[in-house]
């Protein structure tokens, strides 16, 4: 088990370095030029080195690579050329709402997933397996941004139980701030369960079929006996890839149902970084993101071994 550790950590390491040298290459090749960008089109040319000087721009490639990921390593994201702040201190500020959304979000998502996908693999051709399978083919058709645009116009707009947008803050307390999130969550996550819930039925299904599934039922089991006690653990193994996937997605792809609902997360912060040329806040924010992804698949793989007792006897 430690050395399967190990190779896992050497691989997460070797992942974010490529990562954070492919991340600052696609950056800095978009053309503009920042210091340009934020002084206009009639800025002095001494004006214009001297902004270049101070934001770092002057300097080879290579060195302002390190300088970027030696930052990092210690916390450090730099300054933001258009804002002139820290750039950990505006991410720090942005994670706390676009975290708690992504998990808010899977925790539905995984609320709603599971019990379907177990009840319509249990009920295989029956009337409640179609009808599960088309309304999951119905949300996995529906983009999420419409779906969050329905939600407001009925439940802020007509019936008044919710805000049509923004966030309350985590200073007006728990509840305040998650209801502020329960729209946007549940538009991230109805897409995302109807997902889970056809992979969750399709490997039950296959498990299902499996020889120790037989020879469980040939020992008198009944078929829902089966499925809790043996196949349901068996199943789990490309569930957890979808929901490490998901998590990822939810906690970067938000950035439609953030602007839909005026969140202040990460989605909307990178999009605002672009359209400013502000470089350094897209390069650190997309290297957060990509940790987390490189993490959260970290974390997947090691599930794999805690829910398959066959990759625990090779470990």
């Amino acid at each position: 088990m430690l050395r399967y550790l190990l190779r896992r950590l050497l691989s997460l390491v070797v992942s974010l370095v490529v990562a954070s040298m492919v991340i600052f290459a696609m950056v800095e090749v978009v053309p503009g030029d920042p210091a340009a960008y934020m002084l206009g089109l009639n800025a002095q040319a001494d004006t214009l080195a001297a902004l270049r000087e101070e934001l770092g721009l002057n300097g080879s490639l290579v060195a302002r690579y390190f300088d970027w990921v030696g930052g990092m390593v210690q916390g450090d994201f730099g300054t933001s050329y258009t804002y002139r702040t820290p750039v950990a201190g505006m991410v720090a500020d942005r994670v706390a709402i676009s975290l708690p959304l992504a998990l808010y979000a899977l925790a539905l998502s995984t609320a709603i997933a599971f019990p379907a996908g177990i009840w319509a693999a249990a009920r295989r051709g029956r009337a409640a397996d179609v009808t599960v399978m088309g309304v999951t083919q119905l949300g996995v058709a529906i983009p999420n941004f419409w779906f969050a645009m329905l939600m407001v116009l009925v439940f802020a707009i007509n019936l008044r139980w919710f805000n049509a947008g923004g966030f309350a803050g985590w200073d007006e307390g728990f509840f305040a701030a998650m209801k502020s999130l329960t729209l946007p969550a549940i538009a991230l996550a109805l897409p995302q369960a109807s997902i889970l819930a056809r992979v969750m039925r399709s490997s039950l299904l296959d498990t299902l079929n499996e020889d120790f599934i037989r020879t469980a039922r040939a020992k008198g089991l009944t078929r829902g006996q089966a499925l809790r006690r043996h196949a349901l653990g068996n199943a789990l193994i490309p569930v957890l890839t979808i929901l490490g996937m998901q998590f990822a997605f939810l906690l970067a792809g938000g950035i439609i149902i953030e602007n839909v609902f005026y969140l202040p997360g990460l989605g909307r912060l990178v999009f605002q970084a672009i359209s400013a040329r502000d470089l350094i806040v897209v390069e650190s924010v997309v290297m957060l993101l990509v940790f987390a992804v490189i993490v959260v698949n970290f974390v997947v793989d090691l599930a794999y071994a805690a829910v398959d007792p066959r990759l625990r006897a090779r470990l």
